[in-house]
């Protein structure tokens, strides 16, 4: 496999429409085929792909829309090059009440001041003091783990990365109880939740009826805390929200803040979490990369800077392969505002359209042994991401390309520092995870590995 760059095509002349849904795709009445997503993913874009093409009809809830696939198709969505894709409107239809008015839910203008704003709480000076505080937020975490021949490592990363929030976004919240943060921790499962409900209103006992509930804990739980905030300074995300303005005096009012804590917290510990617990299983499986990770781990003391987090070579290769494989958010959706031209094909106005970035990822044109744990693919002398522009995105990309992934990579490494440091583990090589792929993925089973101290 070569590393030649292969840029997206403009394939824009003489557009023709998205094909006709043929019949036997058209799924169950009203859901469409959002229960054979949720079955298989990468399954249904497969099939789509090979019988339509990059630009393929997709009906789901009620509703006729675009399935992109490829990195052509795709990068020309995340470029966006003629504005005609928005945000706020797709992902509004899925968790919009619930994480409303965070930066991935607003577009355009209003969408540049935001991030202009924000970006000044994820400069390196600002990421040197998170990580100072990652590291005894994770001792702490992990001082209740104990060996176990089952140990569930998704649940225990998913209720880590939560404690690690508690104290990196809100200062430690030293007046919260555990039962007060595990119902916060349930808010924002339910919130995530949503994107698969059907019924989509405040009605009891549904998907959205418990993410309206959610949300509201969420608002009163974080509105508590911002007088303090804004009344005296400190490095924590919630206090640096509320304080950091441009060079032109913008900055963010109460409301901005609660909405940005809001979204910044669930896209902080829940996709920190499928990566890390992507990982763990892979170097269960594999034993050789754990030890070569665990030399490096062991090479630096127990609290490494930004600096020496970024020199664990092996960890980074392994942490860019689990999210290849199991990228965090598999699918990010648009919606047209105007008509537009995808790979030749016309999408008219009002479409929802739906990135396929996981199937990406597993294409054979791009990625050698595609469905193989490989990290040495992604290695100076392969550089299999570089096959093409878009053939590795789990960040997304354009504009609202995720805005705290380098953040996010410290974190992930972080706590796989301190666990290789610790700990021994290992997984069955032909255990393959029950995924329940509803919203964000996630294994049903918990993960279970068989943990050892060191």
């Amino acid at each position: 496999m070569t590393a030649e760059v292969r840029e997206p095509r403009d394939n824009r002349s003489a557009p023709r429409p998205i094909p006709t849904l043929r019949r036997d795709d058209r799924g169950l009445p009203f859901v469409g085929q959002l229960l054979e997503y949720a079955k298989d993913p990468v399954g249904l874009y497969r099939h789509h792909w090979e019988r339509y093409g990059p630009v393929a009809p997709f009906r789901t809830v009620g509703r006729d829309a675009a399935m992109l696939l490829g990195p052509d198709a795709c990068g020309e969505a995340l470029q966006n090059k003629d504005k005609a894709f928005a945000n706020g409107p797709a992902w509004s239809q899925l968790v919009g009440p619930f994480f409303n008015r965070g930066l991935m839910l607003i577009d355009f203008d209003e969408h540049h001041g935001h991030r202009r704003i924000m970006q000044e709480a994820f400069v390196r000076p600002r990421l040197e003091a998170y990580t100072r505080r990652l590291h005894p937020a994770i001792e702490q975490g992990m001082a209740t783990w104990t060996a176990d021949e089952e140990f569930p490592a998704h649940w225990r990363l998913k209720q880590l990365t939560l404690d690690i929030a508690a104290d990196l976004f809100m200062g430690g919240a030293r007046d919260t109880s555990q039962a007060e943060m595990d119902r916060v921790n349930r808010s924002f499962i339910a919130c995530v939740q949503a994107a698969a409900g059907i019924i989509r209103a405040n009605v009891p006992f549904t998907r959205w009826g418990r993410a309206y509930r959610g949300r509201g804990v969420l608002e009163s739980f974080l509105r508590h805390y911002l007088p303090a905030k804004r009344a005296t300074q400190t490095d924590d995300i919630f206090s640096v929200l509320c304080h950091i303005e441009t060079d032109d005096g913008d900055r963010f009012g109460d409301d901005d803040v609660i909405n940005h804590m809001v979204f910044l917290m669930m896209a902080a510990h829940d996709t920190s979490t499928i990566t890390t617990s992507t990982m763990l299983q892979y170097l269960g499986q594999h034993p050789v990369w754990q030890e070569r990770c665990r030399t490096e781990a062991l090479a630096l003391g127990p609290a490494p800077s930004v600096a020496e987090l970024e020199g664990l070579v092996s960890l980074d290769l392994v942490m860019r392969e689990a999210l290849r494989l199991r990228a965090p958010v598999p699918v990010v959706v648009r919606h047209t505002v105007k008509e537009t031209v995808v790979q030749g094909v016309r999408i008219p106005e009002d479409t929802g359209v739906a990135l396929g970035i996981q199937f990406t990822h597993l294409m054979e044109d791009y990625w050698t042994n595609p469905t193989a744990f490989d990290p040495e693919r992604f290695s100076p002398e392969r550089r299999e991401d570089r096959s093409h522009r878009f053939a590795w995105e789990p960040f997304g990309g354009g504009v609202h390309k995720c805005i705290g992934m380098y953040f996010a990579g410290l974190e992930v490494k972080a706590i796989m520092h301190r666990l290789l440091r610790e700990y021994h583990w290992s997984v069955d090589p032909g255990y393959v995870p029950p995924m329940d792929n509803h919203s964000l993925p996630f294994p049903k089973d918990g993960l279970p590995i068989t943990l050892t101290r060191n």
